[in-house]
Protein backbone atom coordinates (compact mmCIF):
# COMPACT_ATOMS: atom_id res chain seq x y z
CA UNK A 1 0.00 0.00 0.00
CA UNK A 2 0.92 3.59 -0.46
CA UNK A 3 -0.15 6.27 1.18
CA UNK A 4 -1.38 9.56 -0.30
CA UNK A 5 -1.95 13.01 0.71
CA UNK A 6 -3.03 15.91 -1.24
CA UNK A 7 -2.28 19.74 -1.46
CA UNK A 8 -2.69 22.63 -2.75
CA UNK A 9 -6.46 23.19 -2.57
CA UNK A 10 -8.33 26.33 -1.93
CA UNK A 11 -10.75 29.29 -3.07
CA UNK A 12 -10.37 31.18 -6.46
CA UNK A 13 -12.23 32.92 -8.87
CA UNK A 14 -13.45 31.63 -12.01
CA UNK A 15 -11.17 31.67 -14.39
CA UNK A 16 -8.24 31.66 -11.60
CA UNK A 17 -5.56 28.54 -11.72
CA UNK A 18 -4.54 26.27 -8.60
CA UNK A 19 -2.19 23.40 -9.08
CA UNK A 20 -2.86 20.13 -6.88
CA UNK A 21 -0.08 17.93 -5.05
CA UNK A 22 -0.60 14.22 -3.92
CA UNK A 23 2.80 13.18 -2.14
CA UNK A 24 3.50 9.27 -2.11
CA UNK A 25 4.80 7.44 0.77
CA UNK A 26 5.39 3.84 1.68
CA UNK A 27 5.71 1.43 -1.27
CA UNK A 28 6.52 4.38 -3.72
CA UNK A 29 8.86 1.50 -5.78
CA UNK A 30 5.59 0.48 -7.23
CA UNK A 31 5.51 1.59 -10.76
CA UNK A 32 1.71 2.84 -9.87
CA UNK A 33 -0.99 4.53 -12.27
CA UNK A 34 -1.94 7.51 -10.18
CA UNK A 35 -5.53 9.36 -10.64
CA UNK A 36 -7.26 11.99 -9.20
CA UNK A 37 -11.18 11.98 -8.93
CA UNK A 38 -13.38 14.80 -7.38
CA UNK A 39 -16.64 14.66 -5.81
CA UNK A 40 -19.18 17.86 -5.36
CA UNK A 41 -21.58 18.33 -2.79
CA UNK A 42 -24.13 15.69 -3.16
CA UNK A 43 -22.82 14.05 -5.98
CA UNK A 44 -21.22 11.10 -6.92
CA UNK A 45 -17.45 10.93 -7.23
CA UNK A 46 -16.22 10.94 -10.97
CA UNK A 47 -12.75 10.48 -12.57
CA UNK A 48 -10.80 13.79 -13.36
CA UNK A 49 -7.11 12.24 -14.91
CA UNK A 50 -4.79 9.84 -14.87
CA UNK A 51 -1.12 9.21 -15.48
CA UNK A 52 1.09 6.31 -15.89
CA UNK A 53 3.90 5.29 -14.24
CA UNK A 54 6.40 6.92 -17.09
CA UNK A 55 4.36 10.17 -17.31
CA UNK A 56 3.83 9.58 -20.88
CA UNK A 57 0.61 8.40 -20.81
CA UNK A 58 -2.10 10.62 -19.55
CA UNK A 59 -6.16 10.52 -19.91
CA UNK A 60 -8.70 13.12 -19.13
CA UNK A 61 -12.43 13.67 -18.83
CA UNK A 62 -13.95 14.95 -21.14
CA UNK A 63 -15.22 18.53 -18.71
CA UNK A 64 -11.46 19.17 -17.75
CA UNK A 65 -9.88 17.93 -21.08
CA UNK A 66 -7.85 21.70 -22.46
CA UNK A 67 -7.90 23.10 -18.80
CA UNK A 68 -6.52 20.51 -16.40
CA UNK A 69 -2.88 18.87 -16.87
CA UNK A 70 -1.76 16.26 -14.66
CA UNK A 71 1.83 15.13 -14.54
CA UNK A 72 4.04 13.73 -11.68
CA UNK A 73 7.89 13.92 -10.56
CA UNK A 74 8.84 10.22 -9.52
CA UNK A 75 12.01 11.63 -7.99
CA UNK A 76 9.68 13.20 -5.01
CA UNK A 77 7.01 10.64 -5.42
CA UNK A 78 4.43 13.12 -6.09
CA UNK A 79 1.96 13.84 -8.74
CA UNK A 80 0.30 17.13 -9.84
CA UNK A 81 -3.03 18.52 -10.95
CA UNK A 82 -2.75 21.95 -12.82
CA UNK A 83 -5.70 23.24 -13.07
CA UNK A 84 -6.49 26.50 -15.63
CA UNK A 85 -9.74 28.55 -16.48
CA UNK A 86 -11.63 27.09 -13.47
CA UNK A 87 -15.03 27.31 -13.64
CA UNK A 88 -17.57 27.03 -10.57
CA UNK A 89 -19.10 23.81 -11.36
CA UNK A 90 -15.41 22.98 -10.80
CA UNK A 91 -15.57 23.29 -6.70
CA UNK A 92 -15.43 19.69 -5.31
CA UNK A 93 -13.73 17.95 -2.96
CA UNK A 94 -11.11 16.40 -5.01
CA UNK A 95 -8.70 12.87 -4.01
CA UNK A 96 -5.34 11.37 -5.57
CA UNK A 97 -5.41 7.74 -5.86
CA UNK A 98 -2.77 4.90 -7.08
CA UNK A 99 -3.59 1.66 -8.55
CA UNK A 100 -1.88 -0.86 -10.60
CA UNK A 101 -2.55 -1.19 -14.25
CA UNK A 102 -3.34 0.90 -17.28
CA UNK A 103 -4.21 4.63 -16.33
CA UNK A 104 -7.09 4.31 -18.80
CA UNK A 105 -8.97 2.30 -16.50
CA UNK A 106 -10.80 4.41 -14.79
CA UNK A 107 -12.80 2.21 -12.55
CA UNK A 108 -12.52 3.65 -8.99
CA UNK A 109 -13.09 0.21 -7.74
CA UNK A 110 -9.34 -0.86 -9.38
CA UNK A 111 -7.93 2.13 -7.01
CA UNK A 112 -6.75 0.73 -4.07
CA UNK A 113 -5.09 4.00 -2.29
CA UNK A 114 -6.70 7.23 -1.61
CA UNK A 115 -5.97 10.20 -0.33
CA UNK A 116 -8.33 12.35 2.38
CA UNK A 117 -8.73 14.64 -0.33
CA UNK A 118 -8.20 18.85 -1.01
CA UNK A 119 -10.81 21.04 -1.47
CA UNK A 120 -11.23 23.71 -4.41
CA UNK A 121 -13.56 26.10 -4.42
CA UNK A 122 -14.14 28.14 -7.36
CA UNK A 123 -16.37 31.34 -7.20
CA UNK A 124 -18.40 32.53 -9.98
Amino acid sequence: QVQLVESGGGLVQAGGSLRLSCAASGRTSSRYTMGWFRQAPGKERKFVATINWSGAGTYYADSVKGRFTISRDNSKNTVYLQMNRLKPEDTAEYYCAARYGSYLDIRETDFGSWGQGTQVTVSS
